[in-house]
């Protein structure tokens, strides 16, 4: 993928494999924690946007230090708003490729329970917890080897509620496909 979305994969070469962390999630720190787990630059780059874009170096290039998981922001005129972008989307990045170890029956989070409604989960794929939300059910559901249904249930949510969850980043849905695929389950569909 080329453009304002690049996303650079550590490694490339090794289809559905995620990186595993011990500890806090990566995705659940503030911006500030997270910012100094990262290596992170500023440049120019061409495009439309005129004088200013060429004379200012307003694109963002983070990088996840731990994990060497990275993303880029070049897309607007502003330094303040590529860095909020970029962010957002190292946050997305890493809750789809780090996986952190979980105990065996955990419940939900805080986050989790205060945005779940009965056995709906109420987030939109642009609010800020979706990163977090996001790690987090992965996280579960690799814990039950991919299979959706025994996550779902310990994440008190409908199975098709997390399907749909998950769904909302493609990314995301196509990893855990590669995932289950390798261990001989059929892939989801969001």
């Amino acid at each position: 993928m080329t453009g304002p979305d690049r996303v650079s994969n550590p490694r490339p070469e090794v289809a559905h494999q995620s990186i595993a962390v011990s500890g806090v999630h990566p995705a659940r720190l503030d911006d500030e924690e997270l910012i100094r787990e990262c290596t992170l630059s500023t440049g120019r780059v061409s495009g439309p946007g005129g004088q200013h874009r060429n004379r200012v170096e307003t694109a963002v290039f983070l990088t996840h230090t731990p994990t060497g998981v990275s993303t880029q922001a070049t897309e607007r005129r502003s330094q303040r708003d590529n860095k909020r972008t970029a962010i957002r989307r190292l946050r997305l990045c890493l809750a789809v490729s780090v996986r952190s170890t979980i105990s065996s029956t955990p419940s939900p989070s805080d986050r989790w329970r205060a945005r779940s409604i009965g056995q709906r989960l109420v987030v939109s794929a642009n609010h800020s917890d979706y990163p977090e939300l996001l790690a987090e059910a992965l996280d579960v559901v690799t814990a039950h080897r991919f299979d959706v249904v025994g996550a779902a249930a310990q994440l008190a949510v409908s199975t098709t509620q997390l399907v749909r969850f998950i769904g909302l980043n493609k990314s995301a849905l196509a990893s855990l496909n590669g995932f289950r695929a390798s261990a001989g389950l059929r892939p989801l569909r969001a």
